[in-house]
């Protein structure tokens, strides 16, 4: 059996309120902790929803037009919302390596990769939280967020890409704190991706990505 077999692998069609999937991701992360449930990959997307991380800035909340809600993740100001697949992730770090930069590190890796299956080029950028490529104009753009958090050693939160979000709907906040870059889309690189072959080719990856986070190791802080 392999690492992943012993995972619960959850895919929503249907939109899923963002404060529903944060009360479900916390007693999931409980029950983790305790030994009482098994490990989650769940994959969904939300109605329109801004979110804040423990460093959001309220300065770079510019209009918010849609419901703002506190999210205990890591980062600033996102943005959910139709065209836009979330992946949450809830791993027992105890039995992995107890490494939070790997375990952001495996989880950005996993994205670009995929990423990469559709042809486009993405990547990390220092200092600037996120997955980055080329958008339209030849420009970086983020395609790509991250926000984590690790309670008990368990992760919460994960990852979100733009598939073929309202890009307009980013205009309300300044996305992750940076005001620089713009966002961009699949669907703006002229790249149609389905959310059915964009959970394939994620789920695909997944093996790879469980082999990156290794062997139990030295603890780390416990939130990102």
């Amino acid at each position: 059996m392999t690492a992943a077999d012993s995972l619960e692998i959850r895919q929503d069609a249907a939109q899923v309120p963002y404060r529903a999937a944060l009360a479900v991701m916390d007693a999931r992360n409980v029950a983790i902790a305790a030994g009482e449930a098994g490990e989650l990959v769940w994959l969904l997307e939300h109605p329109p929803v801004y979110t804040a991380g423990t460093s959001a800035d309220p300065a770079e909340l510019l209009d918010p037009r849609f419901e703002v809600v506190e999210a205990g993740r890591g980062g600033r100001y996102t943005y959910h919302g139709p065209g836009q697949r979330i992946g949450y992730v809830l791993l027992d770090l105890r039995q992995r390596s107890r490494d939070v930069r790997r375990f952001v590190h495996a989880l950005e890796g996993w994205v670009i990769a995929t990423l990469g299956d559709f042809g486009v080029d993405a990547w990390r950028a220092d200092g600037r939280i996120g997955i980055w490529t080329r958008g339209p104009d030849g420009r970086e753009a983020k395609i790509g967020a991250i926000g984590v958090r690790i309670r008990r050693w368990v992760t919460m939160h994960g990852f979100s890409v733009n598939l073929a979000p309202d890009l307009a709907d980013f205009g309300g906040i300044v996305p992750c704190g940076i005001e620089e870059y713009g966002v961009t889309s699949l669907k703006a690189l002229g790249i149609a991706v389905s959310t059915e072959a964009w959970d394939r080719a994620l789920l695909a990856r997944l093996e790879a990505f469980l082999a990156e986070l290794g062997e139990p190791s030295g603890a780390q802080e416990d939130h990102v």
